[in-house]
């Protein structure tokens, strides 16, 4: 080899055990963070602190949102004392001035005109019988004196009878009579002028004994108060007055009879005078001013808050808006509690449910990251009901709580953690937020019940889209609770229109946050979800693409095994697709040097027979290593990694160390002389369910290409045999796999390898006509039974 070569050889060498070295110096680092207990506690205390600073530190009770007709779930006291202007006791008091404007009336004549005239023409009536009285004969004047009552109760639908008028007729002389009416029609003239009432009438019921006063506009103007007449009393005047004149008491009778349908109410109510009152009492009216003190209570819990509270409150946010005052929160200290007991029963969750979240760190930096941003985002929207704008327009402020993230954090945790942390995690964001708004039970049902079905809807999401729909229906959800829950709470339903139409558009916005944030929380806490696995999978991958070219036997070999592992590991209910998208990376170490693998080798040239089985053994557990590195190059996620270095685990490479053996005793040597060590994969050994299912079918498919005859009894001793060889050797001892698991694990293997190895039908072979048999066996380039499992 010329010295350029050599030289250049060395500093490779030597650059690549300094890259080695400081790799594995980061990788204890990362191993260090990832598994140290005083990391996980620093981890707590901080979560802790963070709950506690963004959740309820600097939380002012006066930020809370109330509505008229809500039941309020906690008490508001003045921290000082202010005053207001009320707008609905100045309202009440405007409504009470105008109740209290008295009526308004203004005497009319007209009844006694028209009464008047009518009587005018009873009187040229009698004069007419006085004048003809002694020419006619008796029934000539009952006929006379019929026709003028028939004429004058047609006039006034008067009530004059021919009896009282033939009284009347007979009493004195015409001159005599006539005075005597004008005389009554004076009295009637006088009452009409001081005004007459039906006392008959609802609007004029007072009490016994009372005195009834009137407010009448004057002619000239102004309003002055007097005492009006009622009919009967008009009635009783006119009685004296003609109890004077000296008449019989039969003739007095029958004229009060005449002028009794002469009363009538002359009372007319007189709106502009009415009106012009009013509005001098307005113009008199000043504002309410209400007196709060310090310490005053301004709400109490579990009672109904009325329009005046609601008022004092929304004036009390205001006089702290534009006053520097510090509200002290009493109830601090017991939120802090209650984020230690919600954080202390979240870890005995964890422990019993959910260990491998508990011990690793980089999964509750997650879960604490998530958590913490989303109560501060939600702390920013609480805030929100503090800004001028809120304060003053209260049906903006009453769709504060319904455009609150408060999915966020729980749809993440469920689908880059797992569906039972998630809904762990629903639960503490939505009591600490329920919290927050005023120890709200409404709200903290309806959060949880937004995120139950939010993440219900993200299980086993394959989609990016469907997590925007799975928010979407939750918002939905949010809308409908919101609408039945304030209607029965008797809210506006313009305010429970608003209310809901925040609740959808914020579902909508929170799954389109979530579809952004997934890759980037993917990255920095290498997780990886079920829509980064399918996007593995596309054959263009450059990896994939590479080794259809480089090593077809190999990309055969991976979507063989793949199979394998996700239909076992479908049977006992793991996640078969991360099983099948990893099996289809685990050999990428191979494209370092295809040709070393038999799978790779059409020729029939096998490298490995001009080589030492030492060196051959190296070789092929070099691409477990190769792989890592390509896997890191190309950034594939963690568990994908952990499978190219998990699938072989610490097995021995079988061919390669019996023939080191045969080669040792050819030497005169012994056994002894061979170093096992040298001869197995460096590790580790599978520590998932998934990375087991993937080593033993990595085996399995390998050993299955030397059945020379494919039956169900030669499936199932392959099976047990290799299952067998991985238990006895220890190579499971590290997963958490059952023997139930492993019972399921075998069935699908067989069942698996029967359907993929089956034999089909034979077709006629050209000149010779022979038969050519189309099985799945093994080509005349495939290795040998026990080749694989050296090689492999």
């Amino acid at each position: 080899m010329p010295v350029s070569e050599q030289i250049r050889a060395f500093f490779q060498k030597h650059f690549q055990k300094k890259r080695m070295r400081k790799t594995e110096t980061s990788s204890s680092f990362l191993m260090f963070l990832e598994e140290s207990r005083a990391i996980s506690f620093l981890v707590f205390v901080l979560t802790v602190l963070a709950i506690v600073l963004t959740s309820f530190v600097g939380i002012r009770p006066s930020a809370i949102q109330v509505l008229p007709n809500q039941v309020a779930s906690i008490r508001i006291i003045a921290s000082d004392g202010f005053s207001y202007p009320s707008k609905i006791l100045t309202a009440q008091r405007k409504e009470q001035l105008l109740n209290e404007v008295p009526h308004v009336y203004r005497i009319d004549l007209e009844p006694y005109e028209t009464f008047n005239e009518h009587v005018r023409q009873l009187l040229s009536e009698m004069r007419r019988y006085s004048e003809i009285e002694r020419d006619i004969s008796a029934e000539g004047a009952e006929r006379f004196i019929r026709r003028s009552v028939e004429d004058f109760n047609l006039l006034g639908n008067y009530r004059l009878s021919q009896t009282d008028l033939t009284t009347i007729l007979d009493y004195a002389d015409h001159q005599t009579r006539r005075d005597l009416i004008n005389t009554g029609l004076i009295s009637l003239r006088e009452s009409y002028k001081l005004g007459i009432y039906d006392q008959n009438k609802s609007s004029f019921t007072f009490g016994e004994d009372s005195v009834a006063l009137f407010h009448i506009a004057g002619q000239e103007g102004g309003i002055g108060q007097r005492r009006i007449e009622t009919i009967q009393e008009a009635l009783t005047s006119l009685q004296i007055v003609l109890n004077a004149q000296n008449v019989p008491p039969s003739v007095s009778a029958s004229v009060i009879r005449l002028f009794r349908d002469g009363l009538k109410p002359n009372l007319v109510k007189d709106e502009s005078e009415m009106e012009t009152l009013r509005q001098e009492m307005l113009n008199s009216l000043e504002p309410v001013i209400v007196q709060v003190q310090k310490g005053a209570s301004i709400i109490e819990p579990d009672t109904k808050v009325t329009a005046e509270q609601h008022e004092q409150y929304v004036e009390y946010r205001r006089y702290l808006h534009g006053a520097d005052i510090n509200e002290i929160d009493s109830q601090l200290t017991g939120r802090v509690l209650l984020v230690l007991a919600m954080l202390i029963a979240a870890t005995f969750y964890f422990r019993m449910e959910d260990r491998a979240t508990l011990q690793s760190n980089g999964r509750l930096g997650l879960l604490s990251l998530v958590v913490v941003c989303n109560l501060a985002f939600i702390r920013f929207c609480f805030e929100l009901s503090n800004l001028e704008f809120f304060i003053y327009d209260g049906a903006f402020s009453s769709i504060v709580p319904y455009i609150t993230p408060t999915m966020l954090a729980p749809v993440i945790v469920a689908i880059l953690i797992g569906t039972g942390p998630g809904f762990f995690t629903a639960l503490m964001i939505s009591l600490f937020t329920a919290v927050m708004f005023g120890n709200r039970l409404d709200l903290l049902v309806m959060y949880f019940l937004s995120s139950a079905i939010a993440i219900f809807l993200s299980r086993k999401i394959r989609k990016r889209g469907r997590v925007v729909a799975s928010c979407f229906w939750a918002g939905t959800a949010i809308a409908l609770f919101t609408m039945l829950f304030n209607w029965v709470a008797q809210l506006p339903w313009s305010t429970i229109t608003n209310q809901m139409l925040g609740g959808l558009i914020t579902g909508l916005a929170e799954g389109v946050v979530i579809v952004g944030l997934l890759p980037i929380l993917e990255g920095l806490f290498k997780r990886t979800t079920d829509i980064t696995l399918l996007e593995l999978s596309d054959y263009n991958h450059p990896l994939l693409s590479r080794m259809q070219l480089e090593a077809p036997g190999t990309w055969h070999h991976s979507l063989m095994v793949a199979n394998l592992a996700e239909n076992a590991c479908n049977a006992i209910n793991t996640n078969g697709l991360m099983a099948r998208v990893a099996c289809m990376f685990h050999d990428i170490g191979k494209l370092v040097k295809p040709g070393y693998f038999t799978e790779n080798q059409r020729d029939g040239n096998n490298p490995h027979d001009e080589k030492s089985p030492s060196f051959s053994a190296l070789v092929i557990k070099s691409h477990v290593k190769e792989g890592v590195n390509i896997g890191l190059t190309y950034k594939l996620p963690r568990p994908v990694i952990d499978v190219i270095r998990q699938h072989h685990g610490t097995n021995l490479i079988r061919f390669f160390y019996h023939k080191a053996i045969q080669q040792a005793e050819a030497e005169g040597g012994t056994s002894t002389d061979v170093h096992e060590s040298t001869y197995r994969y460096d590790g580790p050994k599978p520590q998932t369910k998934e990375n087991a299912v993937i080593l033993i079918a990595d085996s399995l498919e390998a050993a299955s290409r030397s059945l020379h005859k494919v039956t169900p009894n030669n499936v199932e001793e392959l099976v047990d045999r290799i299952m067998s060889v991985n238990i006895e050797d220890g190579q499971l001892d590290e997963s958490p796999i059952t023997l139930s698991d492993l019972s399921k694990i075998r069935e699908s293997f067989i069942f698996t390898i029967l359907n993929s190895l089956h034999s089909r039908i034979a077709y006629p072979g050209g000149k010779e006509n022979k038969v050519i048999s189309e099985t799945s066996k093994p080509s005349s380039t495939q290795p040998t039974k026990r080749e694989p499992l050296a090689q492999k």
